[in-house]
């Protein structure tokens, strides 16, 4: 890594220290902080699984890095000729096929007749371009992808189409174009409800089909080396029965702290170095770093609504895509993100709400 992108994605964490903390949330500790201000450094060790890293599962895909370029369009109306469809319409006017339809109370098939005057939402548009997630395009213009999805009234499962155009929050003071990666990065937040709507790539139209959906047996497909972006198949059902997935001193339990601030989930105290332990069968969501506070964080998706999120790992031994069964070790449990001893983070999510794990889990002895 050069300099100037070692500079770049020191500037990135240290903004997302300020920028990352949900709310009136309370994840058990303050911030940890190393003596020279670095963020900690996370590790994957597929030695872990037995396996040597050239056996290690190959990602689904290649994020694609998103360059700002949405083009701003006024409301208007249009009125429908014959031959018209809706989505010809959009790419006429530079707005969304998905937007102008709910604006104008069509449902599917989306039938419009000659002669009838469609209301076109105007502002700024994002054409979404193959292996786009939305995460990335929410922080190429450094707005919040939660709303993002609220304006576009996006819904499950999440998944964006090529071409498909995204109406984009109000401009932020300085135009993104002419942003810094630092300005863009300071006026960007996420959390783990971002990662479970926003981390899909966008697909091609005849791929972006919900019915189409890749079920359970083609898990094995799902974690291929990939030349397009895939979608991560999870089971078509769960049951909602989990194991815990670490054994230790409960630091934190989920619920209200006084104050205003909630826990999400549990905060469970361990060594340094403590496998952690996947909950149940699923499909890796993600495995990364992004979200300041959490450090190391793996989320599971069990299907059915259901996902499960592991956080303040120091090591990370999975991929986006690879099937994980209970009980295999999906990385180290360590002391990343905003905690002062090695501990667990661990959330139970059913249809993108926390809820209690303990209500989920075997009674402990």
């Amino acid at each position: 890594m050069g300099p100037v992108m070692r500079k770049i994605t020191i500037l990135f964490l240290l903004c997302s220290v300020s920028a990352c903390i949900p709310p009136g949330r309370d994840y058990g500790w303050p911030r940890n902080e190393a003596s020279d201000g670095s963020a900690p450094t996370l590790e994957t060790d597929a030695s872990v699984f037995g396996q040597s890293p050239d056996q290690a599962a190959p990602p689904t895909w290649v994020a694609q890095s998103v360059t700002p370029n949405a083009v701003t369009i006024a409301d208007g109306s249009y009125v429908v000729k014959p031959g018209d469809t809706l989505r010809g319409i959009a790419n006429r006017t530079g707005a969304s096929s998905e937007l102008i339809a709910a604006t104008n109370g069509l449902a599917a098939p989306y039938i419009i007749q000659p002669g009838q005057r469609l209301k076109i939402t105007g502002g700024r548009y994002h054409a979404v371009n193959s292996g786009e997630t939305g995460i990335a395009i929410a922080r190429a213009y450094g707005a919040p992808w939660r709303e993002v999805v609220a304006l576009n009234g996006l819904e499950e499962p999440f998944i964006l189409r090529v071409g498909q155009k995204l109406l984009l929050p109000a401009a932020t003071p300085l135009d993104p174009q002419q942003m810094t990666i630092e300005q863009r990065a300071a006026a960007f937040d996420l959390d783990i409800d971002d990662i479970v709507t926003g981390s899909q790539p966008a697909l091609a139209a005849a791929d972006s089909d919900p019915n189409a959906a890749t079920k359970p047996s083609d898990w094995r497909k799902a974690i291929a080396p990939a030349k397009t972006p895939t979608v991560i198949a999870a089971p078509v059902a769960f049951a909602g029965r989990f194991n815990w997935p670490i054994d230790g001193k409960l630091l934190s339990s989920f619920g209200s702290k006084g104050g205003g601030k909630v826990n999400d989930g549990l905060n469970i105290g361990v060594t340094k170095g403590t496998p952690i332990r996947a909950a149940a069968d699923g499909v890796v969501a993600y495995s990364g770093d992004e979200i300041g506070v959490f450090g190391g964080l793996i989320l599971l998706n069990h299907g059915d609504g259901w996902v499960t999120a592991y956080g303040h790992a120091d090591k990370l031994n999975v991929t986006r895509g690879q099937k994980i069964n209970a009980g295999d070790i999906i990385g180290l449990a360590g002391d990343s993100g905003y905690v002062q001893e090695p501990q667990l983070h661990f959330e139970i999510r059913k249809n993108r709400k926390p809820v209690n794990p303990v209500s989920h889990l075997p009674k402990r002895t």
